[in-house]
């Protein structure tokens, strides 16, 4: 079986693929797409996913995530790459000063579009921000969200693409993708 993932982030191909492992063949497509705006990522996701096979015509998955900080009621939520831009984990950081609510989570949306349609699987892993970036792995926010006594950064990318928000997502989408390809 074979997917195609779009995306402009080859961190979150690689990511994929080392997912499904020997499974499912991960084809990586950058595709520019625009920046739909939502509260919701599934809502994102799905309007990405419209979008991609709109212009690529194969079936294929795309994504979009929050992360959800409690005590900001949600900051930066489906914004995360753009407050990652802006103001980087030291500006997370800096707005977390003295805060004693911790908890966070991310949630993914994998989106799977083709011609019957578009399907919206979610995910969500919950944890906390630490109060210093720890580890050399894993992207944007991984070096402050703890989970089980260790950041995202800190998992080796194989146990992480397992673990993940976007693996949970993944897992979704998997079990739904091998029953309906072989169906």
């Amino acid at each position: 079986m074979k997917i195609t993932v779009v995306t402009g982030n080859a961190h979150k191909a690689v990511e994929v693929a080392a997912f499904f492992g020997d499974s499912i063949q991960v084809v990586h497509v950058a595709l520019d797409i625009p920046e739909y705006r939502s509260d919701d990522v599934t809502e994102i996701a799905h309007e990405k996913a419209r979008y991609a096979y709109e212009h690529l015509s194969t079936p294929l998955i795309v994504d979009d995530t929050a992360f959800c900080i409690d005590a900001l009621n949600g900051f930066p939520g489906p914004y995360a790459a753009y407050v990652l831009r802006a103001i980087g984990n030291t500006g997370i950081l800096k707005l977390m000063e003295g805060v004693t609510d911790r908890n966070a989570h991310f949630t993914t949306a994998i989106a799977y579009a083709d011609e019957t349609g578009i399907r919206v699987f979610p995910g969500t892993l919950h944890g906390q921000i630490i109060p210093v970036p720890r580890g050399t792995g894993g992207f944007g926010y991984d070096p402050i969200f703890e989970l089980g006594g260790r950041t995202l950064a800190e998992f080796p990318l194989v146990e992480k693409s397992q673990t993940s928000h976007r693996a949970l997502a993944l897992a979704a989408f998997r079990d739904w993708f091998v029953s309906y390809a072989n169906g």
